[in-house]
């Protein structure tokens, strides 16, 4: 019997460390993979491509039914084949993710803080905690229960995303601004009752750990499609996990060697090596009621900073 690969055996060890939930996972492969070639998919092609993670065929059609449930997918049924597309409440979901996940625009910080106040007019108890649900989502912080900041949203922005949802009524937006005579250390312990830090930081190391092998086990290519596709899969699982729970503060508020800088630089050079053969093996498993995957739209390889290369077929 052969032996398996390096990159086989690094790919087991990662799901048997990180043990990640089928419906989670899912949502990393829809998201990453097939919103950006339309969205649609054959459950049958979904159950072959997850099944070497370990996930059985009951998972993963409970996952997809759960996930219909939760406005993430909508159903048709032709012939015996159940056909699957993501709604457009999941497709707003993964836009206002990409920004966070494959787009880090880091620059000078102004200073300015934006800050939300909840609770008045027209908010009632359960509107205003969705409210402070959707902010903290966003990567905003809680000065007090009611009370939000973050150092580089826009109000502008903030304003547009509750009004989207209907919960700009009542909520009170303004611009702020720390004196210079504040010193390091207050503003160090501001942040840090706003935002967990310290677990984010284990968290990120820990994420290092993990995949840093990875780059020494592509180091004689990335030639097997399959396998790409599952470190891949696993790589933004993780990472998508992590980035979505990082405030993502400027470099001026953020503790000297941040491990988050290192593990996006790690998530890019990764992706910049498997995205290819990785994409290869979805579209060779995952067909649509109409056939083979469309082809992904231009925007798709402007993802970590730019994708140095793209197969044949590529929508304009």
């Amino acid at each position: 019997m052969a032996r398996p690969s390096r990159l086989a055996g690094l790919i087991e060890d990662i799901v048997s460390q990180c043990q990640p939930r089928a419906p989670s996972l899912i949502v990393t492969v829809l998201g990453d993979m097939i919103a950006p070639h339309g969205g649609a998919f054959w459950l049958g092609s979904l159950i072959r491509l997850l099944a070497p993670l370990g996930l059985s065929q009951r998972l993963v059609r409970t996952s997809v039914f759960r996930l219909t449930r939760e406005d993430w997918l909508t159903s048709v049924q032709i012939g015996r084949r159940s056909y699957y597309s993501l709604t457009a409440t999941a497709l707003r979901r993964c836009e206002e993710a990409f920004g966070r996940i494959y787009h880090h625009a880091a620059g000078p910080w102004s200073g300015d803080w934006c800050v939300v106040l909840l609770g008045f007019g027209a908010l009632d108890g359960e509107a205003r905690e969705r409210a402070r649900r959707e902010l903290q989502w966003q990567g905003f912080g809680a000065v007090a229960p009611w009370v939000l900041a973050h150092p580089t949203a826009t109000p502008q922005a903030v304003h547009g995303k509750l009004e989207a949802i209907g919960l700009a009524d009542g909520v009170l937006i303004m611009r702020a601004g720390a004196e210079d005579i504040t010193p390091r250390q207050t503003m160090d312990a501001f942040v840090r009752s706003c935002w967990d830090l310290d677990r984010l930081t284990r968290d990120y190391t820990g994420f290092l750990d993990l995949f840093r092998p990875a780059l020494g086990a592509l180091e004689n290519g990335a030639d097997n499609p399959e396998q790409c596709f599952l470190l891949r899969t696993l790589l933004m699982h993780e990472y998508r996990r992590l980035t979505l729970r990082d405030p993502q503060l400027p470099e001026e508020l953020l503790p000297h060697d941040w491990a988050g800088t290192a593990a996006r630089l790690l998530t890019r050079n990764l992706y910049h090596r498997i995205w290819a053969p990785a994409d290869a093996h979805l579209c060779a498993t995952v067909v649509t009621a109409e056939g083979p995957l469309p082809a992904v739209q231009s925007a798709y390889f402007t993802r970590f900073g730019g994708l140095s290369s793209a197969p044949a077929a590529v929508a304009s």
